[in-house]
């Protein structure tokens, strides 16, 4: 039997054949399965016969729910935590029960499987010995831009999960900021129609627009810059105008991010801006107005 404690049991992705034993006997053994979408779960457990009580755990009542299963746990109760699909706690609310399990002191026992992100990335043919996963990017298409911008400077590998309905608008975003850096995108995973696309985001965007419906999750990784950026060939000024035009937010915005892409303090950016641009003491009509917007 297993120990009163929370574990969070991988999933699999796609493919049922990656559960592992141990996922399997531990779902046997606990006193309760906390699902995140109780239908997924039911074609797993209905596939290797797992019998125990399911419980939905999803996000907007994680609130309410996860008060009742941490007292099922500090009554003796076991209880298995299962995302959707892949390891819980990554972009689900399964985090969320984590905290409040360690909280009242109750052990959190992980039990290791399939993760899309992590499987993309192997075989994304991208370096992969330095990785940074972002979750889901903005829905909201300017700040999905600013969002992206604001990783212009990374070296490592980055992760993020999208939706088939907007990956041609961030692919054409990518290509708009980051130029041709190399790109990958993961689709279906493990799954009959799997699909790896690579090459710069332009092609990669060519190749998705051939497709008569784009489905399936989505993992896009986007390759690192080669070194440290070089920023002397381009003025804090300039960058805030290229900012202004490409992400198409105000001066303000675009000042804010120039100065944190750049680590330099915003004062600077704003008089250097300003200077470029002959507004005296860094103050001009457009800036005053936005002032008195913002009090």
């Amino acid at each position: 039997m297993t120990d009163p404690f929370l574990y969070l049991v991988a999933t699999p992705i796609g493919n049922l054949e990656d559960t592992t034993l141990r996922a399997i006997r531990v779902l046997k053994e606990v006193d309760l399965i906390a699902a995140e979408d109780t239908r997924t779960a039911r074609k797993l457990l209905d596939r290797y016969e797992i019998k125990t009580p399911v419980l939905s755990y999803y996000d907007g009542a994680e609130k309410k729910k996860s008060g009742a299963i941490v007292s099922r746990l500090a009554s003796g109760k076991s209880v298995a935590l299962i995302s959707e699909a892949g390891t819980p706690g990554i972009s689900d609310p399964g985090y969320r029960l984590v905290v409040a399990a360690l909280a009242a002191g109750i052990p959190v026992v992980p039990v290791p499987g399939p993760s899309a992100a992590i499987a993309a990335l192997a075989a994304s043919g991208l370096p992969a010995d330095r990785f940074v996963f972002e979750g889901f990017l903005p829905s909201s298409a300017t700040t999905r831009r600013k969002k992206l911008y604001s990783l212009l400077a990374e070296e490592r590998t980055m992760i993020f999960y999208e939706s088939p309905r907007r990956i041609l608008a961030t692919l054409k975003e990518v290509e708009k900021i980051f130029g041709d850096q190399p790109v990958a995108v993961a689709r279906e995973l493990t799954k009959i129609h799997e699909e790896f696309l690579r090459g710069a985001a332009a092609e990669v965007l060519r190749k998705l627009k051939e497709k008569e419906k784009i489905r399936g999750e989505i993992v896009l990784l986007l390759g690192g810059r080669s070194g440290p950026p070089d920023w002397s060939e381009i003025t804090p000024a300039d960058q805030v105008e290229s900012a202004i035009r490409d992400l198409e937010i105000s001066r303000m915005e675009a000042i804010k991010l120039v100065a944190e892409l750049r680590g330099l303090p915003k004062s600077a950016v704003y008089r250097d801006f300003h200077r470029e641009n002959g507004v005296e003491n860094g103050v001009g009509p457009t800036e005053v107005s936005e002032r008195h917007k913002d009090q």
